[in-house]
């Protein structure tokens, strides 16, 4: 089904057994490894104009593994890692809307 009709929602557990909801926005390649962006999922309850999304809402990015012969989402080995990843998430992102503008 086309992203049009809505995102593609998730829920995951952390390691100290928090469960909570994130949106998935993209998904990308790069140096061989697959990589996952995604927004935590804002409560219906809350307003929006009550959220600092930059604060408490920001990006996450996660990359596929497979451990056991199954995949899973791990978070990324380092800072470097996470802003090399991060810019080609932005680059896909502001690419996609120049090309739609056209």
């Amino acid at each position: 089904m086309s992203e049009e009709y809505g995102g593609d929602f998730i829920s995951i557990t952390d390691e100290d057994g928090n469960e909570f909801e994130l949106e998935h926005l993209d998904t990308i390649e790069y140096n061989g490894q697959t990589y996952m962006a995604f927004f935590p999922a804002v409560e219906e309850e809350k307003e929006v104009e009550d959220i600092d999304l930059d604060e408490e809402y920001g990006l996450i990015i996660l990359k596929v593994v497979e451990e056991n012969g199954e995949e899973q989402l791990s978070t990324l080995d380092s800072e470097e890692e996470l802003e090399l990843v991060y810019q080609q998430f932005m680059d896909a992102l502001f690419d996609e809307e120049e090309g739609g503008a056209e």
